[in-house]
C-alpha cells in the first residue's frame, strides 16, 4: 500500500474517532444556546449540522466497508492493520468506494458552505453566530 493511502486512512480514521467523541459529548452535554436569528436560519443551521455529522460518519464507514470488500486491510498507522472482517466482493467494494468519494466531496462542499455562512454572519450580519461556535475563552473579543 502506498504512503499517500496510508496517510489518508489514518487521518480519515482520526476524524472519524473525533466525530464519534463529539457525538457522545453532544449526547451528554447540552448544546449551547443559539444566538437570536430568524427561524429559517436556525432551521437551516440544524439541517446543515445534522448533514455534516451524518457525512462525517458515513464517509469513513463507506471507506472501511469498501476497503474490506476489496480485500484491503484497514491501516491504523503505527498501530498496524485490521484485516478485512467481511468476505471479499471486489465489484461491490469498488461501488462502495465510489460512494465514499462522492460523500467525501459532499463533506468538503458542505463544510465550505458552513464556513462561508459563519463568515457571512460575522462580517455582513455582524451578529454573534460565529463567536458562539468558539470556545468560551475565545469569545471575549468584539466584532470588527
Amino acid at each position: 500500500m502506498d504512503f499517500d493511502r496510508q496517510i489518508h486512512e489514518v487521518l480519515g480514521l482520526t476524524v472519524f474517532g473525533l466525530t464519534l467523541l463529539r457525538l457522545v459529548w453532544r449526547a451528554f452535554a447540552p448544546a449551547p444556546q443559539l444566538p437570536s436569528a430568524p427561524r429559517w436560519m436556525n432551521r437551516i443551521s440544524k439541517i446543515v449540522r445534522g448533514l455534516l455529522y451524518a457525512l462525517l460518519v458515513a464517509t469513513p464507514v463507506t471507506a472501511i466497508v469498501g476497503a474490506w470488500l476489496e480485500g484491503h486491510p484497514l491501516t491504523l498507522g503505527i498501530l498496524g492493520n485490521v484485516p478485512p472482517m467481511i468476505p471479499e466482493a471486489h465489484a461491490a467494494g469498488q461501488a462502495v468506494a465510489q460512494i465514499h468519494t462522492i460523500l467525501g466531496d459532499a463533506v468538503v462542499w458542505l463544510a465550505g458552505f458552513h464556513a462561508a455562512a459563519a463568515l457571512f454572519h460575522h462580517f455582513v450580519l455582524r451578529d454573534e453566530v460565529l463567536l458562539s461556535m468558539l470556545p468560551p475563552r475565545w469569545r471575549h473579543r468584539s466584532l470588527p
